[in-house]
């Protein structure tokens, strides 16, 4: 089964939790900078990733969903599907990412993460391919049973 820990440590090597772009990449693909933009009440940005997708009620298939779509309507479809596809996975500029995810988006990932906004679409570039590969690993999306257990 997959899971978000597993994806992102073999993602991130070395990484824990805590890592800035971890917080970043849980808020992004557990819906957390999508749905709730007004969860740091002090404004202080988070230091631990967002809860495990099974108490979430499956909230990284949605958030993955939800992230591939942007893609694919961002006019970057064919790089996703890279990623999503058996292969190697077509590199991402910032400049394309910042295009996808939006100000308030990214906005919302720096509050989560306490990274500036070139610190998190850089490391998004290096890491967001390999995370969505791991999450998709038969070239497909995942069931809520193969993700959540």
């Amino acid at each position: 089964m997959l899971t978000f820990n597993s994806a992102l440590t073999s993602a991130v090597p070395g990484s824990t939790l805590a890592t800035p772009i971890v917080a970043a990449v849980g808020a992004l693909l557990l819906n957390k900078a999508l749905a709730d933009s007004s969860s740091t009440s002090t404004g202080a940005p988070a230091t631990s990733a967002p809860a495990a997708p099974a108490s979430r009620g499956g909230g990284l298939l949605g958030g993955l969903r939800e992230l591939i779509q942007k893609f694919q309507n961002g006019g970057e479809a064919e790089t996703v599907n890279s990623w999503i596809g058996q292969g190697q996975n077509t590199p991402i500029q910032t400049g394309q990412l910042r295009s996808v995810l939006g100000r308030q988006t990214i906005s919302d990932l720096m509050r989560h993460s306490g990274l500036t906004e070139q610190e998190l679409l850089t490391q998004l570039a290096k890491v967001l391919p390999n995370i969505v590969d791991n999450l998709t690993p038969d070239g497909r999306l995942p069931t809520s049973a193969e993700i959540v257990g």
